[in-house]
């Protein structure tokens, strides 16, 4: 599988930003599609995950901000992010899960100025 990420930038605090992550290649089995953040420094984290079932997951630090959309098994997923802030400065990165084997996008930059 491969990932293709779009939609970061530059906003002013508070405002909003949507990415969207597409899978190509081998899509058929794909059980989850989902967003990690990193970083200088520190580990990569957990944004915000969706199942092939429907159920979604989403980090303390976001949860009620960002919103985790789309068809998974088709392997297109959107993370609405609104109230942003200069916390979520990140590079973002799509991933998913396909017979237990992860698969990482190329980072997308996401920048909240105070």
């Amino acid at each position: 599988v491969q990932l293709q990420a779009s939609g970061g930038g530059l906003v002013q605090g508070g405002g909003s930003l949507r990415l969207s992550c597409t899978a190509s290649g081998s899509r058929f089995g794909i059980a989850m599609m989902g967003w990690y953040r990193q970083t200088p420094g520190k580990q990569r984290e957990m944004v915000a995950i969706a199942t092939s079932t429907g159920t979604t997951t989403y980090a303390d630090s976001v949860r009620g901000r960002f919103t985790i959309s789309g068809d998974v098994a088709k392997g297109m997923v959107d993370l609405q992010m609104d109230s942003l802030k200069p916390e979520d400065t990140a590079v973002y990165y799509c991933t998913s899960k396909r017979f237990g084997k992860d698969s990482w996008g190329k980072g997308t930059q996401v920048t909240v100025s105070s």
